[in-house]
């Protein structure tokens, strides 16, 4: 009965969808209807209404307007997509409904995701694999750096080759689908458990980074899937419960659901992602893979999607409302279709048409990256105890893991040049902290390392050096390299002495080290999927600090953290430098003394705004729903105003602000420059004559305007800068500056610089596309050039702008154009 009342939801609405939707009618009561009886069909009875305890359903329908029918993909993009579209419907037109049927869910095989297969027409079953940052579970695979550390880096190369070396040990295995990245989270919550999965809570950061690492990984020809769409952003009751009731329901407006949280998945649909992952939560009341809004209307009509949209495991909350919203395949087994949605095609509830279009579209995205070709790898997926051939994946990517793990390195304090370390002459280092080593046993989950969802339900920190977070989402290192090891493989070869405890609360008063350069204090702060953070902070760990600064003039703190760390303690004289290390992978402990001894200038930038106290972050701290709400919601009310927008718009200072880090060196910015690429005519609105392709109208991603700068290296040693360019856009009205309707400023631009020698000056540009300078106009239903000054500052944060600017869209005319 589920899908019967999600299917109705909003269905006797009138709201007039997008222009672009004319021709997808609001569905008639005769429609409903036919729902309805699918419903009795198929055995569902108003009384089998999971935990519904006399609380009705009813006050909700309406809520997410409803739009139908779920578009047939044809494959219009671009060449790629249709050819592929030609032999994958060349396929599914030789299929019986029950053989299409096979391919739209999930079966038992060696994967965490297996297809059907057809073997009269040679179509094998298709593997599914987590996990972002590695083929997690398997041997012989390597363990990159989470989402949020990718992202600190700011490098948009390094986010490509990340996703292309990644791609490669999927492909290695035979792995078909790679179940990543993600942007969903995108980080609203500041303790949300699975935000050190993501690429930032910032849409553009997060957005070129899904996009780069999409790219990354289908250039070896495995099929990406960026995911959760959409607006999966606390833990908490992100699932309906059998004793609690429905799952948290994400309530948003218009304007914040394009320019935030599906802006990000735009870029990735843009470079070609041939599967996007629907997430498990309601979405204004309607469950996110059976919402129509989300998935006909944005997905596969506002963004053109031509791939295949596939549940996250179990879900999938009903049958025909689900297949009529835009889901193609549920994982990982049948779910609510099987016979069901057979039964369901045979008596009219589920068209042939929807049925054949969700076979073609995953049959189209195997072709569109060959998979089809016979040098695709056979499957070498095995669990734990199977004994088989080793299928080593590694390749030399320890390398890039090093590079990634000390570009996304983070130096947050640097008192009197403390850093980097002076490798030449003999050091006195003491070590402490229970981050510095590796635990003596973390592999409770062959699978995860630090453990799974069996043993990790909320905690706070990790005993031993945290590399990735808990959850789908972790790895599985073939070794990991502790900071102990690496600093102690430094020390050794530089002829100096190290003494540690690795346990003790406050080591330094019992066993106090006077000859000591330097005390360095690893501490970690853990977050998984399942549950949210308990803590921004940990006392234990904030104790161990101040205890060893107590004593110690020369107190270095090294935080591995999953996400925000509040650091009360940072003002303490005897701290004189603190690196946020992020999830660096394998290589931990080498990409850290890359940074301590100064072989890597640091240029690691926060992608997230660190606060001076918790609450700070006000209503978006913690996850909302209590448990005693039947049908719980999370109202976003602040719309636009998340991180840092947020903080620009309340006056708040914090700690570190978003894009904030630190260097060995200094940087200068000169020579500002910004002009509109075209002289002829622009209108408010993409061309409605264009069609629409995958990732939108095609004019979103044309360039309209250009900003330049210099950045020059005014200090003594070699660094890299990342320039960054803030867009105020402007408001609808010329209201007061706390009344705008849009943030003071947003991130639409960045560039790491290559390492400059002192003195070498380099040029960076920044191109703004149509896209970037739009906001989602909720009456059109378009994206909208507005009339007015845009401004523009460069700089190295949210908040060290170095050099500003503007550029004007004069005021409409006759024609109601604009003259760029």
């Amino acid at each position: 009965m589920q899908f019967f009342v999600n299917g109705l939801n909003g269905l006797l609405s009138r709201e007039q969808g997008p222009r672009s939707m004319a021709k997808q009618a609001v569905l008639s009561m005769k429609g409903a209807v036919s729902i309805l009886s699918a419903a009795t069909s198929l055995g569902f009875g108003a009384s089998s209404l999971p935990g519904q305890d006399g609380v009705s359903e009813l006050p909700f329908y309406g809520r997410s307007p409803a739009v139908y029918p779920s578009p047939i993909g044809n494959g219009s993009t671009d060449n790629g997509w249709s050819t592929a579209y030609k032999h994958a419907s060349s396929l599914v037109s030789q299929m019986s409904i029950d053989e299409m049927a096979n391919l739209t869910r999930g079966w038992p095989g060696p994967c965490a995701g297996n297809t059907g297969e057809i073997p009269r027409l040679g179509i094998s079953a298709m593997c599914f694999a987590d996990s972002p940052t590695s083929v997690r579970g398997q041997e012989f695979v390597s363990a990159f750096p989470a989402g949020i550390h990718l992202a600190a880096t700011f490098d948009r190369d390094l986010m490509y080759r990340y996703g292309e070396a990644l791609g490669s040990e999927f492909r290695g295995k035979g792995v078909n689908v790679a179940l990543g990245p993600v942007a969903g989270p995108l980080g609203r919550i500041a303790k949300g458990g699975r935000n050190w999965e993501g690429l930032s809570n910032d849409p553009y950061l997060a957005g070129v980074g899904l996009g780069a690492v999409t790219k990354g990984i289908q250039d070896t020809g495995v099929i990406a899937t960026p995911k959760h769409f959409v607006l999966n952003e606390q833990e908490f009751r992100r699932r309906w419960d059998s004793e609690l009731g429905h799952a948290i329901s994400s309530n948003v407006d218009d304007r914040a659901l394009h320019e935030l949280y599906v802006f990000p998945f735009m870029e990735a649909l843009h470079k070609g992602a041939c599967s996007v992952m629907c997430s498990y939560q309601r979405a204004n009341h309607s469950y996110a893979c059976q919402n129509s809004k989300l998935l006909n209307g944005i997905l596969k009509t506002e963004l053109g999607f031509e791939g295949f949209v596939v549940s996250d495991w179990d879900g999938q909350m009903s049958g025909v409302a689900s297949a009529n919203a835009g889901l193609d395949l549920t994982m990982p087994n049948a779910g609510f279709w099987g016979p069901e949605l057979i039964a369901a095609v045979h008596n009219g509830s589920v068209s042939h048409s929807r049925l054949a279009d969700m076979a073609t579209r995953i049959l189209a995205a195997r072709f569109y990256v060959h998979q089809d070709d016979p040098s695709y790898p056979p499957l070498s997926i095995y669990p734990s105890p199977h004994i088989h051939a080793p299928v080593d994946v590694q390749s030399n990517h320890a390398k890039l893991i090093h590079e990634i793990g000390a570009a996304g390195t983070v130096l947050a304090k640097n008192t009197n040049h403390t850093l980097p370390f002076k490798s030449s002459s003999p050091q006195f280092l003491t070590i402490y902290g229970y981050d510095a080593i590796l635990s003596p046993s973390p592999w409770v989950d062959p699978a995860r390392y630090g453990g799974g969802y069996d043993v990790n339900h909320n905690w706070n920190t990790l005993n031993g050096t945290l590399i990735t977070g808990g959850g789908s989402g972790g790895s599985t290192p073939p070794y990991v390299i502790s900071p102990f090891q690496a600093i102690q493989e430094r020390v050794s070869s530089n002829g100096g002495i190290l003494r540690w405890d690795f346990y003790d609360h406050d080591p330094a008063r019992k066993t106090p080290y006077a000859n000591a350069d330097a005390c360095l204090v690893f501490i970690n702060a853990y977050s998984s999927e399942s549950f949210d953070r308990p803590s921004l902070t940990d006392r234990f760990s904030d104790e161990l600090v101040t205890n060893i600064a107590s004593v110690c003039e020369n107190t270095i703190v090294v935080v591995h953290s999953a996400g925000i760390r509040v650091v009360p303690w940072i003002e303490h004289p005897n701290i004189t430098a603190v690196l946020f290390a992020g999830l660096p992978g394998q290589e931990s402990g080498h990409a850290l003394t890359s940074i301590l001894y100064g072989d890597v200038n640091p240029s690691g930038r926060l992608p997230y705004t660190v606060a001076k106290q918790e609450e700070d972050y006000r209503h978006m701290l913690n996850s909302s729903g209590g448990v005693e709400q039947h049908f719980p919601e999370d109202n976003f009310t602040e719309g636009l105003y998340i991180d840092y927008r947020a903080f620009d718009k309340e006056g708040l200072e914090p700690q570190f602000e978003f894009g904030f880090g630190l260097s060995y060196t200094s940087f200068g910015y000169d020579s500002f420059s910004a002009k509109w690429v075209h002289k002829y005519p622009a209108d408010e609105f993409p061309d409605s004559k264009i069609g629409i392709v995958q990732g939108g109208h095609p004019q979103l991603w044309d360039t309209l305007a250009v900003v330049k700068c210099t950045v020059r290296n005014k200090g003594d040693v070699e660094g890299a800068e990342v320039a960054q360019l803030y867009v105020g856009i402007p408001s609808e009205e010329e209201e007061e500056e706390e009344e705008r309707d849009t943030p003071i400023r947003q991130l639409r631009g960045f560039h790491r610089t290559k390492p400059l020698s002192p003195s070498e000056e380099v040029k960076v540009e920044f191109k703004l596309t149509r896209r970037d300078l739009s906001v989602w106009d909720i009456v059109s239903q378009q994206w909208k050039l507005r009339r007015g000054k845009y401004r523009l500052w460069v700089g190295a944060s949210s908040r060290d702008l170095r050099l500003s600017g503007s550029l004007v869209i004069p005021s409409e005319d006759s024609n109601r154009k604009i003259d760029l």
